[in-house]
């Protein structure tokens, strides 16, 4: 590492260190992964912009505080090994939340040195670590303590209590839905963004610490909250079924063959592997013109997907601009990179059926900003007479979601009227002492770090309140 009379000295003048990342026009014709990570050397490279401050707000930034000058320093000491120790006291995913989480909204957008040029990138070198777990120490185990935990789901939220959990004593047993675990890690995100070996060795190390799997287990359904307390002995429960239930556009049309939620669309390529039929049973449609409403990160998943799906044209639609879209901008630029049509400013009128009756066009209404809205945004309004007509024999809504409507199954915590559950919003303690809920069913749709850090904080009550 650079030194002067012994003491570190940032490299202050290096730019930051460009992704590893395959080239667009070829990689859009695949599901192979987008970015391949930072070599040794780059990694290096970058560890040594960081300025070590001794008041590091991007610690501050971060959802489970992972302590990240001093998994930094350790990269630069070549000390993987320990890195990745240093983050395992906050966060199990680092080869997740590296990948996936939005650093430019949280630890990178708080870091001093990009005040001066650009950020470190925080989640690149978190990413080198977490793709290392073989140089990870062995977790510290507390004793076991006799108690056992219900978790509810096996997305992020649910994975990262259990983790928690497990390491301080507790017997743990996960009822997930689907047949495997990650949640929206695995139907949601696709191959080319987050590999499912990285979900699946995650998943794995759980389960080494003792976490047990329950899956095709719909709690609410086939058992509840009262069931699980009673006859099978369970003394806390946490609730994390996340937000799956697609908003609808409310537009004629909706219903014609061809017109998807984005959730049914990247679930059956993403978990029921579509895009390898028939070699797999699920099918879907290899479209030539898709539309996809939306500005999320879920909406760039959409069309990234249906690009490699073959579509000759994937056009995004969103209602306002470009500017203001939500999705992580690397996301928004990877996609425009591979071809994807940005139509901004346009809302959905109407899908319109085609002579077999499957959709074949799309009315878009052309829009402009007008007054800022409650969030201090401008608010698109409608251009009177400017509609066009979008050829489209696959459209996707992307628009997002709300609460999973099986929390009110589940047990007597109370919901709000969206049905979201109603916990602290420090503990997670819902109505009920006994039940837990943080992530997406409480907060509604948010990244996969802050329903991490609501699972961490559920754990840490938890652990305080039973033992």
């Amino acid at each position: 590492m650079p030194q002067v009379n012994g003491r570190y000295v940032p490299n202050v003048k290096a730019p930051r260190t460009p992704a590893n990342e395959e080239d667009p026009i070829a990689r859009a014709k695949d599901f192979r992964p987008v970015d391949k990570g930072f070599t040794k050397e780059m990694a290096l490279a970058e560890a040594n912009r960081c300025l070590d401050c001794k008041k590091p707000l991007c610690v501050q930034g971060c959802p489970v505080n992972i302590n990240i000058p001093a998994f930094i320093e350790a990269i630069r000491a070549e000390e993987f090994g320990r890195g990745l120790d240093i983050i395992h006291e906050a966060s199990m995913l680092p080869a997740i939340c590296g990948r996936v989480c939005p650093q430019e909204n949280q630890c990178e957008g708080r870091c001093i040195m990009g005040k001066r040029s650009e950020p470190v990138a925080i989640g690149q070198l978190e990413r080198f670590l977490g793709d290392q777990p073989e140089l990870a120490s062995e977790p510290k185990m507390a004793p076991k303590n006799g108690k056992k935990v219900a978790v509810i789901g096996a997305g992020p939220s649910g994975i990262a209590c259990a983790g928690e959990l497990a390491r301080n004593g507790f017997d743990v047993t996960i009822f997930e839905a689907f047949f495997t675990g990650g949640g929206v890690l695995a139907y949601g995100i696709p191959e080319f963004r987050l590999p499912k070996a990285v979900v699946k060795r995650e998943i794995d190390g759980l389960e080494k610490l003792g976490v047990k799997f329950e899956y095709n287990s719909v709690v609410g359904r086939i058992t509840d909250a009262e069931e699980l307390f009673g006859e099978y002995g369970f003394d806390a429960m946490y609730i994390a079924t996340g937000a799956g239930l697609p908003k609808m556009l409310n537009i004629p049309g909706e219903n014609l063959p061809n017109v998807f939620f984005a959730n049914e669309y990247l679930t059956r390529v993403n978990l029921m592997k579509a895009n390898r039929f028939p070699e797999y049973d699920t099918p879907t449609k290899r479209a030539k013109n898709v539309v996809v409403f939306g500005g999320g990160n879920v909406a760039m998943d959409s069309v990234r997907t249906a690009l490699r799906l073959g579509a000759e044209t994937v056009t995004l639609c969103y209602r306002r601009t470009e500017a203001e879209m939500p999705a992580r901008r690397a996301e928004v630029e990877h996609a425009k990179a591979e071809g994807v049509k940005i139509h901004e400013l346009a809302s959905p009128l109407e899908f319109v059926a085609g002579d077999d009756g499957s959709v074949a066009f799309v009315k878009v209404q052309n829009m402009e900003l007008g007054e800022p809205d409650a969030s201090g945004r401008r608010r698109p309004v409608p251009i009177e007479g400017s509609v066009d007509l979008l050829p489209c024999d696959l459209g996707i809504s992307a628009i997002g979601t709300n609460a999973n409507p099986i929390a009110k199954l589940i047990g007597p915590e109370k919901v709000n009227k969206w049905g979201y559950i109603e916990a602290d919003e420090t503990t997670g303690q819902t109505s009920d002492p006994r039940i837990w809920a943080g992530g997406d069913i409480v907060t509604g749709a948010a990244t996969v770090i802050l329903a991490m850090g609501a699972g961490k904080a559920a754990a840490a009550d938890m652990t305080a309140k039973l033992s």
